[in-house]
């Protein structure tokens, strides 16, 4: 898709009164059990987009935005209080590491020594463990308006935590601009050899929260030629696979339902669905690149998703099965939202061919998403 259809879409999705600067205001979205307070801070512009961050997990609570008649609705689902995200967490919207994604049996060496971390998936480690990023309580230290409105939340993770070497101090950025530009930068740095794999879990449902349209008629392109195939327990074989003839070939727009229950493939019979690792790149990269485009096309809310980092990781909400309450008393059922989560590759730390995850002191880990949000009219 050219550049120049991206603006007109994105600028499509303006509302008829002039643009402001973008806002941001604090507030508080609960208490945890020890009785701290849960900061949240609601960005917004004056094209009717916005997003609320909350500090327990870093993660995105609520993002609205028009439909292509102006009906703005919220498009990520999660729960409406901090009691759900408490009771039963499920990454929603979530920062998530120290490393994200599937570590193999929870075990790798790093520099000849052996770690370990909870295993919290069938046999495997998955986003960090029993008690990841997604779990904590994150330091809100920078709120700011203007041309953009961001926040900044930050959280140490001492040496040990969860089985990890080395204390990581980690910075996560969340900006809204005028543009429509929803960007989330994550930085760390550590004080021993240590790996890190962050990424954010955000479950969109572009039809709105509720929809019973659920996420399975968004249309997806994905960029990329390869894919890497996993075990069934969802840990990559080491091996890179061409997507060409298969159902994970997305490089022309596809329906998510056409093919994600097309079981002939026994990749889609292990994830149950798509829950795999796309190969965009080799590394990651100084500027950022185009991962995927999502549309919903019955309301024309989208975005474009651009990163620079090599892997894209597909989920289809493969596992919702209908015990989750959620916003406004919904149930969450299968395919009712997906993720893309740009990151480097799964079990990245057991497989020589991956990008490494190794990060060492005086070096700066960096993981940059946008999400460029448009309406098709």
């Amino acid at each position: 898709m050219r550049i120049s259809a991206v603006a007109a879409t994105v600028a499509s999705i303006a509302l008829a009164s002039p643009a402001l600067a973008a806002d941001a205001k604090r507030s508080s979205f609960g208490k945890m059990p020890d009785g701290r307070d849960v900061p949240a801070v609601t960005l917004s512009n004056g094209r009717g987009v916005s997003t609320t961050i909350i500090a327990l997990g870093a993660s995105i609570q609520a993002l609205t935005m028009p439909d292509k008649q102006g009906k703005r609705e919220d498009v990520q689902i999660g729960y409406d209080t901090i009691d759900g995200y408490l009771a039963k967490p499920e990454f929603f919207g979530a920062t998530v590491g120290r490393v994200a994604n599937r570590i193999a049996k929870g075990r790798f060496t790093l520099d000849g020594k052996a770690y370990s971390t909870p295993v919290n998936n069938g046999v495997n480690s998955l986003h960090g463990g029993t008690a990841g990023f997604d779990k904590v309580l994150w330091e809100v230290t920078e709120v700011k308006s203007g041309p953009t409105a961001s926040v900044t939340l930050r959280y140490v993770s001492p040496d040990g935590d969860m089985g990890y070497p080395g204390k990581l101090t980690t910075y996560a950025t969340y900006s809204l601009d005028e543009a429509n530009k929803l960007t989330i930068e994550y930085r760390a740095t550590t004080d021993k050899p240590t790996v890190v794999n962050l990424s954010n879990h955000a479950y969109w449902n572009l039809a709105g929260v509720g929809n019973p349209r659920g996420a399975m008629g968004h249309v997806v392109t994905i960029p990329a030629e390869r894919y890497t195939p996993t075990d069934a327990t969802s840990i990559p074989l080491g091996n890179h696979a061409p997507v060409a003839g298969t159902v994970f070939d997305f490089r022309q727009p596809r329906v998510i339902g056409d093919r994600v229950r097309d079981a002939r493939d026994p990749q889609i019979e292990y994830g149950r669905g798509y829950d795999h690792n796309w190969v965009i790149g080799a590394r990651v990269t100084p500027s950022e690149h185009l991962m995927a485009r999502v549309v919903d096309p019955v309301s024309g809310r989208g975005f474009e998703l651009w990163s620079n980092q090599p892997g894209l990781q597909f989920y289809s909400g493969n596992f919702f099965d209908g015990t989750i309450k959620g916003k406004n008393g919904q149930i969450y059922r299968m395919g009712d939202a997906i993720v893309m989560e740009p990151q480097l590759f799964p079990d990245a730390p057991n497989q020589p061919g991956f990008p490494s995850v190794r990060l060492a002191p005086g070096q700066t880990y960096r993981n940059v998403m946008s999400y460029r949000l448009f309406v098709e009219r």
